[in-house]
């Protein structure tokens, strides 16, 4: 459905623009689009990848590992249906601290696989199970600590101070994240 949404958006406008007479104008915007494309790429990837490679080592010492541990107590009260010890629970700490450092694309990998390890334990298979949809309202709110791509954003674009977001980036998904369980735990006793 979006897709549609996106083309019926590009056509419309890109209509409008040659009915106008102002196919210019279109021109000028798909050439320069395609340059802040490559800017954006250009500014995000290497603040990507030193935190990529940062989640990397961590992984690779064991220090996620022992964060995903100290966290398991927590999510184990947040997805009580989900047996202790299994995989679930580690894949989903693992994409909570991966999003806590605003990494969203190291964090997918972790959630997908927390996700399919979830679906092996739903009994009903073409209905998500209470502990997806949890695990879909802790993703959704995005609780994050350091959000790399709105840094690098307000980066490029000239920000006099793009650090200053940290605070209340921090604040709202807290705040988000809050009222998300609260929400969720509602509608699971509520349909229960």
């Amino acid at each position: 459905m979006i897709n549609k949404l996106w083309i019926f958006f590009i056509v419309s406008g890109s209509l409008f623009l040659i009915i106008n007479g102002k196919a210019d104008v279109l021109n000028t915007q798909i050439l320069s689009s395609g340059k802040t494309t490559l800017d954006l790429i250009i500014q995000i990837f290497p603040l990507l990848a030193i935190w990529l490679g940062i989640m990397n080592i961590a992984k690779k010492s064991g220090l996620l590992d022992k964060a995903s541990k100290f966290i398991s107590p927590l999510l184990s009260k947040i997805f009580p249906e989900i047996p202790k010890g299994h995989e679930s629970i580690g894949l989903i700490s693992s994409n909570i601290i991966a999003n806590l450092f605003g990494l969203g694309n190291a964090a997918t990998p972790f959630g997908l696989k927390a996700m399919e390890s979830m679906q092996k334990l739903n009994k009903e298979k073409d209905t998500a199970s209470r502990s997806m949809i949890t695990f879909l309202v802790i993703n959704t709110c995005g609780v994050t600590l350091v959000p790399t791509t709105i840094i690098s954003l307000r980066m490029m674009h000239d920000s006099t101070d793009p650090t200053s977001i940290v605070v209340p980036c921090i604040i709202v998904t807290f705040i988000s994240l809050f009222i998300g369980l609260i929400i969720d735990r509602i509608f699971a006793r509520r349909y229960k």
